[in-house]
């Protein structure tokens, strides 16, 4: 009986620690840069095995995706969105994450489905062998559950913030390079395709958007529904506030080159400010593991001598009392 309840208390730390190694694992993957299509070349000349092994590897996750592109309509249809407004959101937020194609959401959806089983199964079912058939028992079963079929939104809003933050700190440099190439007398889309392929480096995401939009040009879609797009499928109000200014400006015939300048610095200024903000939070945000961690320890060295001290003469002179 003990040892079942011992067993039973390590039931929900597994269970947690199982799900933030996952989650781990996850965001490793995806902090973990992609070798540039001409590095990975160069590695496989110099290593044929590897070459080989990354078939293996591309074929794997092939037969993974087409196995989970087939099963995704079947999982994602309890979870799916019974109207049009909340099936905008859920587009709206997988592509600000990057997920661009149209199977996106049922493929998310899918994920989620799959998450809430296994939890279900990994903490659920021991609940269930537990307890019984009981009412602790199908509790546990459904918070395990719900917390394995809202950890894919959590990595969902994570991977959006993290590309906002990205193209937030990486426009104004795209900006200036934007105003060099305009002022040497390139056109709007030629800058626009020479930031792309001089960002790929420096800045993947802005690159690729500005890529997008290029290639929208080149489809022959108008100039100011490709810039409104380009503001409205990521999400970030600068890019919003920067597709508005061009559309301005090629409308009313002022100068793009003064247009960027303005947004560029009013963004660097923002930038700054920002960081001016977070460096003043910063005393208030460190009162708390002052006073919980590096305070009794220098109380415990500034005092503890004393006190032993204090204690040896003081207590024999009280008992000889």
């Amino acid at each position: 009986m003990l040892v079942a309840i011992a067993f039973t208390s390590l039931l929900v730390p597994i269970a947690s620690f199982l799900a933030i190694s996952a989650l781990a694992w996850l965001l490793l993957g995806l902090f973990l840069d992609k070798d540039d299509r001409a590095e990975q070349r160069l590695q496989e000349m110099s290593d044929p095995r590897r070459k080989a092994n990354l078939d293996k590897e591309a074929k794997k996750s092939e037969a993974i995706a087409r196995v989970l592109k087939k099963a995704s309509p079947a999982l994602a249809k309890p979870f799916t969105p019974t109207n049009e407004k909340d099936m905008g959101k859920l587009k709206q937020s997988l592509v600000e994450a990057g997920f661009r194609s149209e199977s996106a959401p049922l493929t998310y959806l899918a994920i989620r489905g799959i998450s809430s089983l296994v939890f279900l199964a990994l903490g659920g079912g021991f609940s269930l062998f537990m307890y019984g058939f009981t009412g602790t028992a199908a509790i546990r079963a459904f918070v395990i559950a719900a917390f394995g079929f809202y950890l894919p939104a959590l990595g969902l809003h994570f991977l959006v913030k993290r590309r906002k933050t990205q193209i937030f700190l990486g426009l104004p440099d795209a900006l200036d390079l934007m105003v060099v190439c305009v002022e040497a007398g390139l056109g709007l889309d030629q800058a626009m395709r020479r930031v792309s392929d001089e960002m790929k480096k420096s800045y993947r995401i802005i690159s690729d958007e500005f890529g997008l939009c290029n290639l929208h040009l080149q489809m022959g879609r108008a100039r100011n529904q490709v810039l409104s797009d380009l503001g409205a499928r990521t999400g970030v109000d600068d890019l919003r506030a920067l597709a508005s200014i061009l559309i301005q400006a090629d409308k009313f015939g002022s100068s793009i080159a003064n247009a960027l300048r303005v947004q560029s610095d009013s963004m660097r200024i923002r930038r700054s400010q920002i960081a001016e903000e977070k460096a003043a939070k910063t005393a208030v945000k460190l009162i708390f593991p002052l006073v919980l961690f590096i305070f009794p320890g220098i109380f415990v060295v500034l005092v503890g001598p004393a006190g032993i001290q204090m204690a040896r003469e003081m207590f024999p002179a009280m008992g000889g009392r």
